[in-house]
C-alpha cells in the first residue's frame, strides 16, 4: 500500500485501528493490518479524523478587519453597513489575494470544504469574479462551493434578481437569500419562493440566510420549509442561522421542528458568531441568540455549524479552527454530555459534508483518502485542547504536517524533566 496509518484511534470509539490507504483512497481499517506501505505512520493513539467541514463562510469579506473602519457597535447591521462602505473600493486582486490567504489557513486546520456566500449585490460583481478564480485556484486540495448571495436584500436592492442570475450563469453553485432583510415579512416570504423556484428549475441547492434576528416574529424558515416541500427540493435547503428560534415561544417551535424535519431542510448555526451579534439590544439577561441546535437534532434534523466570519466588519477575530467553533457551539447550546460533545464534533466534520451533498466523505473502504491526524485521544479531547493538526491528508497524499504540541516546565522542586503533553496521559 501507499500509506499506511498505525494504531489510530476512529471518531466513532474504534482504537488500535489501521488506516491503509492506496491510489488514493481508503483501502483498508482494521486492526493490525496485515500489509506493509510504501510509507507508514504511527498514530500513537491519536484520533484520525473526517476533514473539517464548513458550511457556511463569507470568504469575499474575509481578512478585511478595519477596512474601511471598525464596527464601533458590534451589532450585524452595522456590520452591513460597513461591508456596503468598503464595496465600493474592492478589487478582484484584493480579494483573491485575501482570499487565498484564508484557504491556506483552512488547509492548516484540516478544513478542506467550505460553502462561501458572495455577495452579488455589486452590480461589477467583482467578489463573484474573484472567488471563481480562487476556486479554480484551490480545486487540487481544497473543495470551496459559492452561494449567490444578495446580501441587500433580493427585492430591496434594485439589481440584485438579475445579478444573482447572472452570478448563477458564471458558475456559482447554490442559491441565496436574506428573507429576514427584505423591507416587510410579504417581501420576504416573496423571496423565499422566488428563489426555491428558480432553483429548482436549475436543480441546484438552496442556502438562505434565515432569520438572523432576535424577533421571534421572524419566522421564514417556516415558509422556507413548506417552499422546499412545494418545489421538490428535499435535502437541498439549508436554513443558515435560525437565531430567532431561540427567542421563539415553545409552543410554536414545537410546532416547527417536525416541519423543518420532514422537509428535510438542514440546519446551520454558526456559535461564533450567533453569540457575538445576538442579543445586542438585551439589557439584562441577555439572550445567547443560537438557534436550538439540541432540539433541532433530537427532532431528526441534521444541524452543521459553520464558522461564519473571520476578521471581516461582523467579527475581528477567528482562526479557520473548526474545533474552536465546536468549542463554543458546544458552551452556548449547553451541550457537555459525553453524546452532546460528540454531535458537536460531528457537526463540523460530518454533518457539514451532508449539508454541502458531499460523496465519500469520511473514514470508510472506497472513500477519498482525506482526514486529519489531531494530538488528541478522542474527539471529547480534540474539542477540549481544540487539538493540534499533525497531518493532513487529501487523496493520500500530505498537504500539511505540524510539530506536535510540546511544553518543558522548569519548576522549583520538581524533575528536572517534567514535560507536559497535550495528549492522554498528558503528564509523565
Amino acid at each position: 500500500m501507499d500509506l499506511i496509518i498505525r494504531h489510530a484511534t476512529l471518531p466513532d470509539g474504534r482504537r488500535d485501528v489501521d488506516i491503509g490507504i492506496e491510489g488514493g483512497r481508503f483501502a483498508a481499517i482494521q486492526p493490525a493490518l496485515p500489509a506493509q506501505g510504501a510509507q507508514e505512520i504511527d498514530a500513537q493513539g491519536r484520533l484520525f479524523s473526517p476533514p473539517f467541514v464548513d458550511p457556511h463562510f463569507h470568504m469575499d469579506a474575509t481578512l478585511s478587519l478595519g477596512l474601511p473602519r471598525l464596527n464601533a457597535s458590534g451589532t450585524l447591521l452595522e456590520g452591513i453597513a460597513l461591508w456596503g462602505e468598503l464595496k465600493p473600493d474592492l478589487t478582484i486582486d484584493a480579494l483573491v489575494k485575501r482570499a487565498m490567504a484564508y484557504c491556506d489557513m483552512a488547509v492548516a486546520q484540516g478544513l478542506l470544504a467550505i460553502r462561501s456566500h458572495v455577495d452579488v449585490c455589486d452590480d461589477r460583481l467583482l467578489a463573484t469574479e474573484a472567488l471563481l478564480e480562487v476556486k479554480r485556484k484551490v480545486a487540487p486540495y481544497l473543495h470551496l462551493e459559492l452561494v449567490a448571495f444578495p446580501q441587500d436584500g433580493l427585492l430591496r436592492s434594485r439589481m440584485a434578481k438579475a445579478n444573482l442570475v447572472r452570478a448563477l450563469d458564471m458558475g456559482v453553485d447554490v442559491v441565496g437569500g436574506i428573507p429576514h432583510f427584505e423591507r416587510t415579512m410579504a417581501d420576504g416570504a416573496e423571496s423565499i419562493r422566488w428563489l426555491c423556484e428558480l432553483a429548482a428549475e436549475r436543480g441546484l441547492r438552496v442556502d438562505m440566510h434565515c432569520d438572523e434576528s432576535d424577533d421571534p416574529w421572524s419566522r421564514h424558515i417556516e415558509t422556507l420549509a413548506a417552499e422546499t416541500v412545494r418545489t421538490g427540493l428535499q435535502g437541498r435547503v439549508t436554513g443558515s442561522h435560525l437565531t430567532s428560534m431561540h427567542s421563539m415561544d415553545n409552543y410554536y417551535v414545537s410546532k416547527l421542528l417536525p416541519l423543518i424535519a420532514e422537509a428535510g431542510v438542514h440546519a446551520i448555526a454558526n456559535p461564533l458568531i450567533n453569540i457575538t451579534l445576538q442579543g445586542r439590544h438585551d439589557t439584562y439577561p441577555k439572550r445567547r441568540g443560537m438557534t436550538r441546535v439540541p432540539e433541532l437534532l433530537a427532532a431528526g434534523v441534521n444541524v452543521a455549524f459553520g464558522a461564519d466570519c473571520v476578521m471581516d466588519p461582523w467579527y475581528g477575530m477567528g482562526s479557520a479552527d473548526m474545533l474552536e467553533v465546536a468549542h463554543m457551539g458546544l458552551h452556548v447550546a449547553q451541550m457537555t454530555s459525553m453524546a452532546g460533545v460528540s454531535q458537536c464534533f460531528e457537526a463540523v466534520t460530518t454533518n457539514g459534508a451532508r449539508v454541502l451533498g458531499l460523496e465519500g466523505h469520511g473514514i470508510a473502504p472506497g472513500n477519498r483518502a482525506d482526514g486529519v491526524l489531531l494530538q488528541a485521544g478522542d474527539a471529547y479531547e480534540a474539542i477540549r485542547l481544540k487539538a493540534t493538526r499533525l497531518m493532513v491528508l487529501r487523496g493520500g497524499k500530505i498537504l500539511a504536517r505540524t510539530p506536535e504540541r510540546r511544553t518543558a516546565l522548569f519548576l522549583p522542586e520538581r524533575p528536572s524533566n517534567l514535560t507536559l503533553e497535550f495528549r492522554p496521559g498528558a503528564i509523565y
